[in-house]
């Protein structure tokens, strides 16, 4: 029997899920289950609570993955079996094509993502199970494409793979259908369904068509990746017993009116109703992003796009907050990591040769002699006192002091940091990100940007259920207080 669970916001589908997980354990040997998520960080985290609910190790439930990795697991296949960026950037300079290929991103998304638009039309072709021509005619892309050229590289693609014995991972889930590789299962539980391409359900449908009874988790509603090759029509279409879930865990009264005003806007769904939590929560609008107080708390700082996010970065630098930004390298890590090592270094706490390395590597040789570190003993731990005197150092200052090579800039900015109260040792409390970067992800506070870019607005009328989709996603991502600042302009914007 096919079960269908509807999980709204902070409703607890995986927790869902895995009630029923363990009521099959109970009976069925866990290499009888099967797990099957959209990202590999979900299907993680449905492994790690599994485990640590039930007493399990890893080796106890081989088959909670991602259906790429159950692809690539079936198959028997390697890495060097697939294609990898090198190989893209070689068939694009074959064609004259820049071809610029992001690898495949389990940890954020689980996406294949390009930002070469005729690439992304032979992917969205086949995960649509659509002819190249029909894709193109979608006029999904932006830059300007020739028919022509996508036809070449789209055959060159082609040429290349079995040239060189490779495959790309549509291949891999096209491969995996064909060949009637899935395993009979008693019962296969699907997460994220609602983020499933027309290629992943048809994998979906190999599957659960060899087993008992299976469990389809998701929420239309919450189907933001239709850009990626998701099809969420065929999760509507989906038929069986259904399961609502009712009641948010998270999501607080006035968030929840704020939300429905958004859901009631898209235009094919399933109707669901499901109550906020026993919580009023907070709601507040700004004109300008540097109004809002973020002085303490754990914050999520939304916007649109990427390139949204660099001027919100700038006021949080400038302010002296402690954040991150999912999609930059934090080259600041290893200095705050030192600048913990060392407080308490000087507070009579040992360190071992790595971080003794790390510290002084902001150090002049005017305060550490570098050559000094090869006399250190790697499995040592080691006082200040001891470097001090036998080993090279020559200060004992507080660290900004100390740390005489570090960049003026980032001693300046965490400087900033610790004169506000920010806890060095800890995660950062604010995360910038895209609406999408966040996905499955929950804050006390939400800070939402409803500035949309001019590509996005000219796309509204077209694909308007994507952007409700999308900002509904975005609102329902706070515990406590939403933060939504209004737009520089109302005819680039999304109405909330």
């Amino acid at each position: 029997m096919k079960t269908i669970v509807l999980g709204p916001p902070g409703t607890g589908k995986t927790e869902t899920l895995l009630r029923e997980v363990e009521k099959y354990l109970k009976t069925t040997d866990p290499n009888r289950i099967g797990y099957f998520s959209f990202t590999q960080k979900a299907a993680n985290e449905g492994k790690s609570r599994a485990m640590d609910k039930f007493n399990l190790t890893e080796d106890d439930l081989p088959y909670f993955q991602t259906l790429h990795s159950l692809a690539f697991r079936r198959l028997g296949l390697r890495k060097e079996n697939v294609m990898q960026r090198e190989h893209y950037a070689k068939v694009g300079k074959e064609t004259g094509l820049r071809v610029d290929y992001n690898e495949w991103d389990d940890d954020m998304t689980g996406l294949f993502t390009t930002k070469s638009d005729y690439l992304s039309i032979i992917q969205l072709a086949k995960l649509r199970d659509i002819t190249l021509e029909q894709q193109y005619n979608l006029k999904e892309h932006t830059q300007d494409v020739s028919v022509q050229k996508l036809k070449n590289l789209s055959s060159e693609l082609e040429r290349y793979k079995k040239a060189h014995g490779l495959i790309d991972f549509n291949d891999m889930i096209l491969d995996f259908i064909k060949s009637d590789a899935s395993p009979e299962f008693d019962v296969v539980f699907i997460d994220e369904a609602q983020d499933l391409s027309l290629m992943q359900w048809n994998m979906a449908k190999s599957i659960w068509n060899k087993t008992e009874d299976s469990y389809i988790a998701g929420d239309d509603d919450q189907a933001i990746f239709r850009w990626a090759g998701a099809d969420v029509n065929s999760f509507i279409a989906q038929t069986g017993k259904f399961l609502k879930l009712t009641e948010s865990h998270r999501v607080p009264r006035i968030v929840h009116d704020v939300a429905m005003k958004i859901v009631k806007r898209i235009s094919k769904r399933h109707y669901k109703e499901w109550k906020p939590k026993n919580k009023s929560g907070l709601l507040s609008y700004y004109h300008s992003f540097q109004d809002i107080d973020m002085s303490s708390g754990e914050w999520y700082v939304l916007a649109r796009t990427r390139h949204m996010l660099a001027k919100l970065e700038n006021v949080l630098y400038s302010k002296g907050l402690y954040y991150k930004n999912k999609f930059k390298k934090d080259y600041e890590k290893d200095l705050r990591e030192a600048i913990v090592d060392w407080e308490r270094w000087r507070e009579h706490g040992d360190l071992n040769y790595d971080q003794i390395k790390r510290v002084t590597s902001y150090m002049s040789p005017n305060h550490y002699e570098k050559t000094s570190l090869q006399y250190l003993n790697k499995d040592k731990p080691y006082n200040v006192t001891e470097i001090y005197n036998n080993h090279g150092l020559k200060t004992r200052a507080v660290w900004y002091e100390a740390f005489d090579s570090a960049p003026q800039r980032n001693v300046t900015y965490i400087k900033k940091m610790i004169a506000n109260g920010e806890q060095l040792n800890k995660d950062p409390r604010i995360l910038l990100s895209t609406i999408h970067g966040v996905k499955g992800g929950e804050s006390s506070n939400v800070v939402l940007l409803t500035d949309l870019s001019r590509k996005t607005q000219k796309n509204m009328d077209r694909f308007s259920d994507d952007e409700n989709r999308l900002f509904y996603v975005g609102a329902t991502r706070t515990k406590d207080h939403l933060h939504i600042i209004r737009p520089k302009d109302i005819y680039k914007s999304f109405r909330i």
